[in-house]
C-alpha cells in the first residue's frame, strides 16, 4: 500500500533467525499484511514452535516528524504493558538495532493466537461486535492504570513535558510542518490552528500522563474464543491522556466502548481535548499518505470531512 515496509528475502530472514536463535532453524514464513508502516513476518520453527519478526523501514524520509523511533517506542512500550491484568501483550525474544544484518531495526516477539477483530468484523453479529467493543473499552482503562512522570513519545532520549499541553502543541506543529511540506490541503491555515490551540490551553490542565495504545482500531485487536485476548503494535504508544486512544475518535467512537470504558459523559475540557485529539490523528492521516506513496488519495478524502466536523464544533466552544 505504501513504499515504507522494508522486504527481506528468505536467506535475509534465515540470516536474521539464525543470529537471533543459533539452536533453531526456521523452516517457513509468511509475510503478515494488515500493517501499513513496518513489515511483519510469522516465522515458523522446526520445534514446532512460531515467534513474529518486525522490521522498521530502511529510509526515514518516508516516516512522519512525529514517527521518530518507532520500533525502540514499541519495544518499550510493550515492556511497559506486561503489567496488564486484562490483555496479553507478545513478549519481546529479540531486539537489533545494529543494521548489520537488515537495512532497519528490527525485533522479533512471541507468536499470538487469535484473529485480528479487523478480519472478523463482518462474520460477527452487531452483539457480538458490542461485546468486543465493550471489552475493548474495559482494556483501555486498564492501559491507563499505567503511570508515568512525563508527557511525551516512548522512545529513548524523547523530549518529555510536565504539561499535556505542550505534547500536544509539538504533536500538531509537526504534523503542519510535513502537511505544508507536501502541500497538503488542510482548509484551515496553520495560524488559525495554532491560535485556537492557545485559546483552548485551559482544558490541558489537570491531567495526569498515563499510558496510552494510540492506535487500537481494529486491525490491532487479536480476539479468540469470542473475546479480546490480545492487543498488538504499540509502536504509536505515548505518556498521554486515555482520551488519546483511538477509539473516542469520531469516526470510531461508540457506545458499546463507552460503556465498557466506564465513562459515557464527559465535561467541557475533556469533550475540548476529544476534538483537539480528533485533529492531531485527521492531520496526520489526511498527510500520511503523500508521505508513504499511496496508489491514491482514498484515505484524504474518507478523512477529510472528520476533521472538517471537529474543527467547526472546536469553533463553537
Amino acid at each position: 500500500m505504501g513504499t515504507t515496509k522494508n522486504i527481506q528475502s528468505r536467506e535475509a530472514l534465515e540470516k536474521i533467525i539464525r543470529n537471533a536463535f543459533p539452536q533453531r532453524k526456521m523452516t517457513a514464513y509468511e509475510e503478515l499484511s494488515e500493517g501499513l508502516c513496518n513489515i511483519a513476518y510469522r516465522i515458523e520453527f522446526s520445534d514446532g514452535e512460531k515467534s513474529i519478526l518486525k522490521i522498521a523501514p530502511e529510509h526515514s524520509s518516508t516516516l512522519l516528524r512525529n514517527e521518530k523511533c518507532l520500533m525502540n517506542a514499541e519495544v518499550n512500550a510493550m515492556k511497559l504493558a506486561e503489567k496488564l491484568r486484562s490483555v496479553k501483550t507478545a513478549k519481546v525474544q529479540y531486539y537489533d538495532t545494529s543494521k548489520t544484518l537488515c537495512t532497519g531495526d528490527y525485533f522479533i516477539m512471541e507468536h499470538l493466537e487469535g484473529e485480528s477483530l479487523f478480519a472478523l468484523q463482518n462474520s460477527l453479529s452487531e452483539t457480538e461486535k458490542d461485546e468486543m467493543y465493550s471489552e475493548i473499552g474495559s482494556i483501555v482503562r486498564d492501559i491507563a492504570r499505567i503511570k508515568g512522570d512525563r508527557f511525551g513519545q516512548l522512545y529513548d532520549g524523547a523530549d518529555g513535558f510536565e504539561k499535556l499541553y505542550d505534547l500536544i502543541e509539538m504533536l500538531i506543529r509537526n504534523v503542519l510542518a510535513d502537511a505544508a511540506q507536501k502541500q497538503i490541503m488542510i482548509g484551515v491555515s496553520p495560524e488559525e490552528i495554532l491560535s485556537l490551540l492557545s485559546a483552548h490551553k485551559d482544558a490541558f490542565e489537570n491531567v495526569s500522563p498515563v499510558l496510552v495504545h494510540y492506535d487500537l482500531w481494529e486491525g490491532n485487536v487479536f480476539v479468540k474464543n469470542g473475546h479480546v485476548c490480545a492487543l498488538i503494535d504499540w509502536e504509536r504508544a505515548l505518556w498521554g491522556d486515555v482520551l488519546m486512544e483511538d477509539r473516542f475518535r469520531r469516526h470510531s467512537v461508540n457506545d458499546a466502548f463507552l460503556r465498557g470504558f466506564g465513562q459515557t459523559a464527559f465535561t467541557l475540557p475533556e469533550r475540548t481535548r476529544i476534538l483537539w485529539y480528533d485533529i492531531v490523528l485527521y492531520l496526520t492521516m489526511m498527510t500520511e499518505g503523500s508521505f508513504r506513496e499511496y496508489p491514491d488519495d482514498s484515505q484524504y478524502r474518507w478523512i477529510k470531512p472528520f476533521f472538517d466536523k471537529s474543527w467547526k464544533e472546536l469553533g463553537s466552544i
